[in-house]
């Protein structure tokens, strides 16, 4: 999957960023996977947030304890910069870092940045074409752009939480989150796409542009066909479990030694499903032939489906079936998953490699370009690991010393002097 000799996509990019948690992190880890040079500026009394988001932590393979696994989700390839951005010596070298880069992100609250200077205003003065993105939970504007917004919260607000859990009357039936944090990853994606739109304009007009990007909105994007399906009838959609509000059979069944899936797209699935399960008759059924009858009827068809389902193991279904190209698969819990053999053989568990040269365990990026693929995954970096190497790289030497903004407590030397 990653080519340690192609450059990335993105190389010769240079983003500043100014983002902590998950939703802003998320965006420039992507980046950064895809070659851009990404600083991380994090402040001095402990950085990200998410470093201290432990246990579980990640341990290196000289058994070292590298801090808490949340913050390595998210950080891989990155320089991380530690600069106290309230200290008016930390503006200065936060503004010489934003005239050289092409892209800043940020996700504090809405005004928050105005005060040092640091907002889109503020550093288009600096360098004219910047491409400027922020990330809040409500936006820019509106009568909520002041509250702060967290990734629960907005699942709730914005509406997933309603069409998420048991159907209302049935055990454990009460609104649900997703079990990660779908919102802000779905907010990092959206954020980079911005990006590139925005560098894609920049390169052809010389205009760099703000991105004001909002949690709340992104996830009422994504609601796909549910807020398609609320606007086509003015009915509110309801939770349903495992259930499809336009699919049927598309749930899970559970079998003799476990539960699977069972995703029937159409009517020649369901066909080749009801012969595999001794029921050819049931496709031939005017309630059950098609998907529109099988959605009207499916109180009727579901037990149906469930009394024949449970007569064998989840092994036998999953083989009889994929033999027949009818989609279905296992529950897995994350060991399953990463020792599943079409995981492995698409690479998706990694060993990032830190500045030591230790390796720790990763994920990999899921993007698969022939020619500018992945870089190779470089692990999360110490806190201020890179402060001393990017600012004597960046900054002035005449107007800068980077020995005496450490010793007045604008930015902290980590393990990356040299």
């Amino acid at each position: 999957m990653n080519n340690p000799i192609t450059p990335g996509a993105l190389s010769g990019i240079r983003i500043l960023d100014l983002t902590r948690i998950l939703a802003g992190p998320w965006a420039t880890q992507i980046l950064a996977d895809l070659g851009a040079e990404v600083i991380k500026i994090e402040r001095p009394d402990g950085g990200d947030d998410t470093r201290s988001w432990g246990p579980p932590n990640i341990t290196d393979t000289k058994g070292r304890d590298r801090g808490a696994a949340y913050f390595h989700g998210a950080n891989r390839g990155k320089k991380s910069v530690v600069v106290d951005m309230a200290h008016p010596q930390g503006q200065e070298v936060l503004r010489a870092l934003a005239k050289t880069s092409d892209v800043v992100i940020e996700n504090f609250k809405v005004g928050g940045l105005a005060k040092y200077g640091l907002d889109y205003a503020g550093l288009k003065q600096v360098k004219s074409d910047i491409v400027y993105c922020s990330i809040t939970g409500f936006g820019q504007t509106g009568p909520y752009a002041d509250r702060a917004g967290y990734d629960f919260l907005i699942q709730a607000m914005g509406g997933l939480m309603s069409v998420t859990g048991q159907q209302d009357g049935t055990p454990g039936a009460e609104p649900m989150k997703v079990g990660v944090a779908l919102t802000d990853v779905l907010t990092g994606l959206y954020a980079v796409i911005g990006i590139l739109s925005a560098l894609r304009h920049r390169d052809a007009t010389g205009e760099g542009q703000h991105i004001d990007l909002a949690l709340l909105d992104v996830q009422i994007a994504a609601l796909a066909n549910q807020a398609m399906n609320y606007l086509a009838t003015g009915v509110s959609p309801k939770r349903l479990g495992n259930t499809h509000p336009s699919i049927v059979p598309y749930q899970a069944f559970e079998t003799s030694d476990g539960h699977v899936i069972l995703a029937i797209g159409n009517d020649g699935q369901f066909a080749r499903f009801c012969k595999v399960a001794g029921l050819p008759g049931l496709a031939e059924d005017s309630r059950f032939a098609t998907n529109p009858e099988r959605v009207r009827n499916r109180e009727t068809l579901i037990p149906i489906l469930q009394g024949v389902m449970s007569g064998r193991s989840m092994d036998d279904w999953i083989a009889a079936l994929n033999a027949q190209s009818v989609p279905i698969g296992p529950i897995n819990d994350l060991e399953r998953v990463f020792n599943d053999p079409h995981v492995k053989a698409r690479g998706m568990q990694t060993k990032p490699v830190a500045k030591d040269g230790a390796e720790l365990l990763g994920v990999a990026s899921p993007l698969n370009l022939s020619l500018t693929p992945p870089i190779a995954p470089k692990a999360a970096p110490e806190l201020g690991a890179d402060t001393f190497s990017v600012l004597s790289q960046v900054l002035d030497p005449d107007a800068f010393d980077i020995n005496e903004l450490q010793k007045v407590g604008a930015v902290l030397l980590g393990g990356g002097k040299s």
